[in-house]
Order: C-alpha cells, then sequence, then structure tokens
C-alpha cells in the first residue's frame, strides 16, 4: 500500500536542505557503489558521500521527521530507519528496473521511501515508477512531498532527460513484516479513531481497540 506525507518538508525546509546538497564543496560518489549486485549495472546516479559529516547532519535531522509523522507511525509502524541517502540524476542518468535488497547493513527493508526535493518543472524525465500486479505507477511528487512503498515492488527511476532531479531516499524495517497485515492495521486503526473522534470512548471504541491492540500482538516481531 503506497501512500504519501504531503508534505513532509516546508519550502524553507526543502530550500535548506537544496543549498546544502548543490554546494560546489559538497562530496558526491558513485551511486554504484551502494547497489547489490544484481542493480550494480542498471544503477546511475550519483550518491552523497555517507562518511561525510553533512551527511551524517542532514541524515539524522530528516530521519527524526520522518520518524515524527503521524502517517507514517499510523502506516508502517517503524522499528527504525536505516540507510537514508542523498541521491541526485541528471541528463542520461537514472536506475533501471530492480527490487530492492531484503537485508542491508541498517536492517531489514520493508518499506521503502523517497523524498522529491526538485520541483518536477524544473527537470524532465526521472519518474519514479512501481509495478505492481495491476500495472504500472509514475510518481513525480511536488518537492517536500515523499512516497512510502513495499520494498517488495520492483521499481525503477527513468532517465533524466533534461535539468536535475534530487531526493532523499532510504528504508523503514516495520514491526509487521506482511504489507496486507500493516494495511490491515492501519485501516483498523483508522476506523477506531474516527469513531472516538465522533463518539468518544464508548464500549465499541474499546472493542476496536483491543481486536487492534491484540493483532499488534499476534503479528508483531
Amino acid at each position: 500500500m503506497p501512500f504519501r506525507l504531503e508534505p513532509l518538508l516546508s519550502d524553507g525546509q526543502v530550500e535548506e536542505l537544496r543549498l546544502a546538497l548543490l554546494a560546489e564543496d559538497t562530496p558526491w560518489r558513485d551511486g554504484a557503489e551502494t547497489a547489490g549486485w544484481h542493480a550494480r549495472g542498471v544503477k546511475r546516479n550519483r550518491q552523497l558521500d555517507p562518511s561525510c559529516v553533512l551527511h551524517q547532519t542532514l541524515a539524522s535531522a530528516l530521519g527524526d521527521q520522518l520518524l515524527q509523522h503521524p502517517l507514517l507511525q499510523a502506516a508502517a509502524l517503524p522499528v527504525q530507519l536505516h540507510n537514508l541517502r542523498f541521491s541526485r540524476c541528471g541528463p542520461g542518468e537514472g536506475y533501471g528496473r530492480h527490487v530492492d535488497n531484503a537485508y542491508m547493513a541498517g536492517g531489514r527493508s520493508d518499506l521503502s521511501f523517497t523524498l522529491f526535493l526538485s520541483d518536477p518543472a524544473h527537470y524532465q524525465g526521472g519518474d519514479l515508477v512501481l509495478e505492481d500486479p495491476g500495472g504500472e505507477s509514475a510518481i513525480r511528487l511536488p518537492p517536500g512531498h515523499a512516497l512510502v512503498y513495499p520494498s517488495s515492488l520492483l521499481h525503477r527511476v527513468e532517465p533524466v532527460t533534461r535539468g536535475e532531479r534530487l531526493v532523499a531516499l532510504g528504508w523503514i524495517q516495520s514491526r509487521i513484516r506482511r504489507s496486507d497485515r500493516r494495511e490491515l492495521l492501519f485501516e483498523l486503526d483508522t476506523a477506531r479513531r474516527a469513531l472516538f473522534q465522533e463518539q468518544g470512548k464508548d464500549e465499541i471504541f474499546d472493542l476496536l481497540s483491543r481486536c487492534y491492540t491484540n493483532l499488534l500482538r499476534m503479528w508483531g516481531e
């Protein structure tokens, strides 16, 4: 169940990130260095050097903001965010069809996220394309908006043909491995919160809360 954080960052926060990332002395490396053996041949981008102070500062602040977002908490049920990266693609660069590794140095990848930092009017190409049984979805979001989607999906980033695409991305380890169970829990939690807003804490709310809590116990890790 892909979902959007609209927006995650304000215009001012996006501009601060962009100025820091696009400074002349910002250290960028070949993105293929962090690709798995099966994806290295189709990954053509640049990534901020993860060992630099700038990366550590920006990744820590952005990770905290993501974890505090109420929709992310409700829909992803995160244990942790990990391997947050900053990526840029210019003309001819992109990332071919691939699936994310199930396990990385930082943890298991249950959900992936992409935070868009470039105005889609300022570049062409670069669509994030997700594949599922219903077909393909091409996504281009405004700067400061993020997409969260199951890491199990095949996906790609179409080659940029003009301008530059700048994003932040990373992975989430959830308390609930299976996406269908996460979706059911999210819907149940949404329903009980709506009921509470309308009627307060009554017997039906208590029963829904009991079901939600016990399913978390049953399915959680």
